[in-house]
């Protein structure tokens, strides 16, 4: 392991000035190449997933792990929780080149940062992959037996999911429930895949597609309708739902919508920060990713304070509440609801440094 020097890391990614710490391992015995980003502990321990994903570069890999991170951050922060942010990736195709050996090398590499980062689920790793990992370290969320869904934060993200999806349409639509909404839903994965269920049983429309045919065979036995993945940004329908990979609205995919509302797990949808005014300028309501997606934190949280599951079912509601406080507040100041939840998230930070200095 070697800690990416700052001069390196910023000329890849300035982004990296906002951050602790960022890891780097290669390994060649087992052929593991991963990053670890440390964004900020004013809240406690960085916790975030580890994604594996089979990057085109190290410098990609990179940007991807200081934006997840960033994320993470103020994920926690918005959700009142008491944990900062982190991120995990490891290069590869999870479908050919995940090995035990690579798996538990992973775990020594977390086990390295001595807790001031914790990991858990992402893209391309499950439950069983955190096990492996487990072997060689504790800081690993998610994996319990004894725990609802096993561990798996998966179905609590989707349910946050769901219940912003609920605030958006009554925000914007003006209706109590989703009795006959129209959802076109990108990436029908572990997160999706839950999220279709509640929503097909709430009585809307599910329009699908996913990359990989399995998982799209999975909801479409649910009662999803598969489409094409290059039509899912143009359907007619009441929501757009990004839950696959981040950099999703843009200029070009903004400019194609024909729904009011996205709300979404996908984390980083804006590919830029300036593709929150394009929405806002187009008249669509966007839910904040870090927002909507935290369901999956607030159950990891809970897990590593050992509390009851009801307690995250509870705080997961509150998403609803957050998520209407910040429609309110971005049409009574004209600021994009992007631009208002990260004034809630340095609220926060800022709260904490005030009693650092007075202590």
């Amino acid at each position: 392991m070697r800690i990416i020097d700052y001069r390196e890391a910023a000329a890849i990614a300035p982004a990296f000035s906002d951050h602790e710490q960022v890891s780097l391992i290669q390994d060649e015995e087992t052929g593991l190449q991963a990053l670890i980003a440390i964004h900020n502990t004013k809240l406690g321990p960085a916790v975030g997933g580890c994604r594996m994903y089979p990057y085109q570069s190290l410098e990609e890999a990179l940007h991807d792990v200081l934006r997840l991170s960033k994320g993470m951050t103020y994920k926690s922060a918005v959700a009142g929780l008491p944990m900062g942010g982190g991120k995990a990736v490891i290069i590869g195709d999870p479908h050919a080149e995940k090995t035990p050996e690579l798996l538990e090398k992973m775990g020594e590499f977390v086990n390295a940062h001595d807790g001031r980062y914790v990991t858990a689920e992402d893209s391309g790793m499950s439950v069983a992959d955190l096990k492996v990992m487990r072997r060689k370290t504790k800081f690993v969320l998610g994996v319990s037996d004894d725990q609802e869904y096993g561990g798996d934060p998966s179905p609590l993200t989707a349910l946050g999911i769901f219940v912003g999806i609920e605030s958006a349409v009554k925000h914007k639509l003006n209706q109590a429930n989703l009795q006959g909404i129209k959802v076109a839903l990108q990436g029908a994965g572990s997160v999706g895949f839950h999220l279709t269920k509640q929503l097909i049983a709430a009585g809307a429309t599910v329009y699908a597609c996913d990359i990989n045919e399995a998982n799209s065979q999975r909801v479409a036995s649910i009662g999803a309708n598969i489409v094409p993945t290059q039509d899912i940004f143009s359907l007619e329908v009441d929501v757009f739902c990004p839950c696959a990979m981040g950099g999703v609205l843009n200029d070009e995919t903004i400019s194609v919508l024909k729904a009011p509302i996205v709300a979404g797990g996908a984390n980083n949808q804006l590919e830029f920060p300036h593709h929150a005014d394009a929405l806002q300028n187009a008249g669509i309501l966007y839910a904040p990713d870090y927002v909507i997606n935290a369901g999956g934190i607030i159950e990891i949280c809970r897990q590593l304070k050992d509390e009851p599951s009801a307690l995250a079912h509870s705080k997961i509601s509150e998403i609803a509440k957050t998520l209407t406080n910040i429609f309110s507040l971005s049409d009574s100041t004209g600021q994009t609801t992007s631009k208002v939840a990260d004034g809630l998230a340095e609220q926060r930070f800022a709260q904490t440094d005030d009693k650092s200095q007075a202590a």
